[in-house]
């Protein structure tokens, strides 16, 4: 190999293990997976497969991210039920064994994922967060982050199409265990406010329920046949509904 091209590649390595070890965790999976494939593309211009880039000393590839990031593409683009292992192989680069040697099976790759999306839900609630906000305030705004993260995310906006049009029972099940993980992180929201005596006693969990649902209704059900409420309207029904009453 051509010593220019050979430092060319150790660039683009160096770049690449510089960018995963500074933004990857900040990154939405599928964005980190379009950043280094493009990089990824960049070193195929000198005719390195990615085998051969293994051997380049020190800077070995995560095939299992590589792994990650294109069944999450995958799963975006096509959904749970049709997707298979071989689409995944070929958009991450690898043989088909590469992933049994990872994954045991495309349930196990499925549930992966879907825990890093739980992780990146709660990491956008957290951000809203602030101290100086009363209890109200900053439920209204963690829920309404994660119901526009769920609007947003492509790998959410599929499974819950999937959902509905073809009912895929990995898919029903993931959808509660969203779900199930939303009502967990804001009933741990109001066991502090509890304690904190910033609300009444209550059942904490049935509470983050209702408070779910009742965003659910107005951010996605209401909106189906009629002019979609914006973000302080929803916030003063919340108030409205769920703090203040409908008593005089």
């Amino acid at each position: 190999m051509h010593s220019s091209n050979k430092t060319l590649i150790y660039m683009l390595l160096s770049l690449r293990k510089y960018l995963k070890n500074k933004f990857e965790k900040s990154l939405p999976s599928f964005m980190s997976y379009v950043i280094f494939l493009n990089i990824d593309k960049m070193t195929e211009t000198f005719n390195w497969s990615f085998g051969q880039l293994k051997e380049v000393k020190g800077l070995a590839i995560d095939r299992k991210q590589l792994i990650i990031a294109a069944a999450t593409k995958s799963f975006s683009l096509f959904g749970y039920k049709a997707t298979t292992m071989d689409q995944v192989a070929k958009l991450a680069n690898v043989g088909k064994g590469t992933i049994y040697t990872f994954f045991k099976n495309k349930e196990e790759l499925f549930e992966e994922i879907v825990s890093t999306v739980i992780k990146e839900m709660k990491a956008a609630a957290e951000e809203t967060k602030d101290d100086e906000r009363s209890f109200y305030e900053n439920a209204h705004q963690a829920l309404y982050r994660i119901l526009e993260f769920r609007k947003e995310h492509q790998l959410a906006i599929k499974l819950f199409q999937e959902k509905r049009e073809l009912g895929t029972p990995e898919v029903l099940e993931v959808t509660k265990r969203v779900e199930q993980a939303i009502v967990d992180y804001i009933k741990e929201k109001i066991h502090v406010a509890i304690e904190k005596g910033e609300i009444k006693q209550c059942d904490p969990e049935l509470t983050a329920f209702i408070m779910l649902k009742l965003y659910i209704s107005l951010i996605f059900d209401w909106e189906q046949d009629r002019k979609p409420l914006d973000k302080d309207e929803i916030a003063e029904l919340f108030e409205l509904y769920l703090f203040k009453g409908l008593s005089n």
